[in-house]
């Protein structure tokens, strides 16, 4: 497949890449995403996914944030799959820059990746809203439905919810990685959550790869652009 092959190609001339990902990352180690709504969810669920993840819904209904968040959010036994490796490898060999993800579940990380910057925060880190205390995902489970700290505050995850803005000091490093990368390769996203699909526009070069499943409303802005589920590609470009 010649994409490949040009994919392959670019890699292996480039030394500063950055990649950009989205849910589409973490579907292949059994992450759903929680756009595509199952039938399980309208049974069980009086309100969409989108008004339950927001800042208004966790501070007026925290037990059923909660309920739907350790239900639907949560997944203790993912594994990260071949994306994952292939991005902490590309790393380790100085090829790699950053991995800038949408992701809130810690794969990048638990693959090796080291420089991981984490846009919508992750699950993996929780404090009291009252004194700051932190928490691990661990012990945040293994409290009460609404998990409280010792102080009597309310647990909150270190997830960037709906109505909430991204860190700052995070959206200028990513825009820094981005405008010095000589490729970037977002995969994963369909490039429609904003202020983070918009970094997109910071890149100033000419490999500009878009890696997936579905057609994305930036294909014709890209040099390159696979319709492939993201492992199965990286299986075949990095040994």
């Amino acid at each position: 497949m010649k994409e490949i092959e040009q994919l392959k190609q670019w890699i292996k001339d480039s030394d500063n890449i950055v990649f950009f990902g989205g849910a589409g990352v973490s579907t292949e180690s059994q992450i759903p995403d929680f756009r595509s709504v199952d039938g399980l969810y309208n049974q069980e669920y009086d309100y969409p996914p989108e008004t339950i993840l927001s800042h208004t819904f966790f501070m007026r209904n925290p037990q059923e944030f909660y309920r739907f968040y350790r239900n639907k959010m949560i997944f203790q036994e993912a594994e990260p799959n071949k994306a994952h490796v292939a991005l902490a490898k590309l790393e380790q060999q100085g090829k790699l820059k950053a991995v800038i993800t949408q992701n809130i579940d810690g794969l990048h990380q638990k693959a090796g990746s080291k420089e991981v910057l984490e846009l919508h925060g992750s699950v993996l880190r929780n404090y009291c809203m009252e004194c700051r205390r932190f928490f691990t995902l661990e012990e945040l489970l293994a409290r009460e439905e609404v998990p409280r700290c010792e102080c009597g505050g309310i647990i909150k995850p270190d997830v960037v919810l709906y109505e909430e803005g991204l860190d700052s000091y995070l959206l200028e490093r990513a825009v820094s990685y981005i405008q010095n990368a000589d490729m970037l390769i977002i995969g994963g996203t369909s490039l429609a959550v904003y202020p983070a699909a918009g970094l997109i526009d910071y890149y100033r070069g000419q490999k500009l790869v878009l890696i997936n499943k579905d057609q994305t409303s930036r294909d014709g802005q890209a040099n390159l652009v696979l319709h492939e589920p993201i492992g199965q590609v990286f299986s075949q470009v990095v040994e």
